[in-house]
C-alpha cells in the first residue's frame, strides 16, 4: 500500500504511485476534504465519526448513515474511481493548454463520453473562493472575442457583416489582470461601457491604475480610477509602464487551448473554460499538489448532472 505521509508531488509519476492504490487515494481527498477532521455530510455531524477498515467508508455516531469521501462533492455519483479522478485532477490542472476529453480518455482509458463530464466537473470544482477578491494595484483590461474568422470559413458557411466585434457569430469576453498577479475572465454579453464598466468595478478596488486600449467602452473609468490608455490604432503597443501586453499574452493562450486542444466551445461552456485558464494562470507558481488542494476546497456541495449539462447545448 501507498502511504500518504506527504502529499506533495510535482510530477505524473508521482501522481500515479497514488493513484494506483485506491485506499491512498481515499486517504488523500479526505486530507484534502476534512484536513484529519471527517464530518458527516447527511448531518454535518462531526463529533463522533467511525471509519470503516476499507478505508473508504465512513459511518455518522448521530445519523448512523454510512458516507464515503465523494458523498457532498461534485463527485457523488461517480462510477469513476478516485484514482482516475486524481490523475484527471492532475493532468487538466497541469497542462499549460488544457487537455481534450479524446485525450484524457486514452489517458485515464474512460470512454470519451466519460472524460468529457469529468472535465466538465472539473471545471466546476476550480471556481476556487480565494480569486474572488477584487484586484488592485496596477490592472490592464482588455476585451477580446472568441470564434473563428470569417475569412477562414467555407465561403458557404460565412455570416455577411460579422468580422470584427459582432457578437452574432463570436462570443465577447473582458479580462482583467494585476501586474504579477491573479487575473479575472468573464463572458459577457456585450463589450459596451454600460455592460463592462459594472464588471470592472465588482472586480477592480477604487483607487487602482488600469491600463486600457482606446476602446471607447472603457471611457469614464477616470472618474474611479488612474486610467492610462495605449493608442493601438496608432500603432503604439508599450509607452513605459502603460501596456496591455499581459492581459494580450493571456488571450492569446487561450485561443491556442481553445482553437488547438478543444477546437470549438459552445457559448453555454465559455465561462468554465475561461475558468480552467483562470485557474492554471492563477496557480502558475503553486507546485502540482497545492494547485489540487487548492481545487478541492471548492468540491463540496454543488452537483453536476450530465443532463443538465447537455441540455439546450
Amino acid at each position: 500500500m501507498c502511504k500518504v505521509t506527504e502529499t506533495k508531488f510535482n510530477s505524473l509519476l508521482e501522481v500515479s504511485r497514488i493513484a494506483n492504490d485506491e485506499i491512498a487515494c481515499n486517504k488523500l481527498f479526505a486530507h484534502w476534504r476534512w484536513n484529519g477532521k471527517p464530518f458527516c455530510p447527511h448531518c454535518n455531524h462531526s463529533e463522533k465519526i467511525y471509519t470503516f477498515k476499507d478505508g473508504v467508508y465512513y459511518k455518522c455516531s448521530e445519523c448512523r448513515k454510512k458516507f464515503t469521501v465523494k458523498v457532498g462533492t461534485v463527485f457523488e455519483g461517480s462510477n469513476v474511481k478516485l484514482g482516475k479522478w486524481l490523475l484527471g485532477i492532475y493532468l487538466a490542472t497541469s497542462h499549460k493548454k488544457g487537455i481534450s476529453s479524446h485525450q484524457l480518455s486514452r489517458d485515464i482509458e474512460v470512454t470519451q463520453k466519460t472524460a468529457w463530464f469529468m472535465l466538465h466537473r472539473i471545471r466546476l470544482i476550480i471556481r476556487t473562493k480565494s480569486f474572488n477578491q477584487p484586484l488592485d494595484g496596477i490592472i490592464e483590461v482588455d476585451e477580446s472575442y472568441i470564434g473563428g474568422k470569417e475569412k477562414n470559413k467555407h465561403l458557404s458557411k460565412r455570416v455577411k457583416g460579422t468580422q470584427g466585434r459582432s457578437v452574432s457569430t463570436k462570443a465577447p469576453v473582458l479580462g482583467m489582470v494585476k501586474r504579477g498577479g491573479d487575473i479575472i475572465v468573464q463572458y459577457v454579453k456585450d463589450t459596451k461601457g454600460k455592460t463592462i464598466q459594472p464588471i470592472i468595478g465588482k472586480n477592480v478596488s477604487a483607487g487602482s491604475t488600469i491600463m486600457s486600449d482606446e476602446w471607447w467602452g472603457y471611457n469614464g473609468l477616470s472618474e474611479n480610477y488612474s486610467h492610462y490608455i495605449i493608442k493601438h490604432g496608432k500603432g503604439q503597443y508599450v509607452d513605459g509602464i502603460v501596456h496591455t501586453n499581459t492581459i494580450e499574452g493571456f488571450w492569446s493562450l487561450f485561443k491556442r487551448g481553445v482553437h488547438g486542444i478543444y477546437h470549438w466551445t459552445s457559448k453555454k461552456h465559455l465561462q468554465a473554460y475561461l475558468n480552467e485558464f483562470e485557474f492554471r494562470y492563477n496557480t502558475r507558481n503553486m507546485n502540482a499538489s497545492s494547485r489540487m488542494a487548492l481545487a478541492m476546497t471548492n468540491s463540496e456541495g454543488e452537483r453536476l448532472k450530465y443532463e443538465e449539462l447537455i441540455k439546450n447545448n
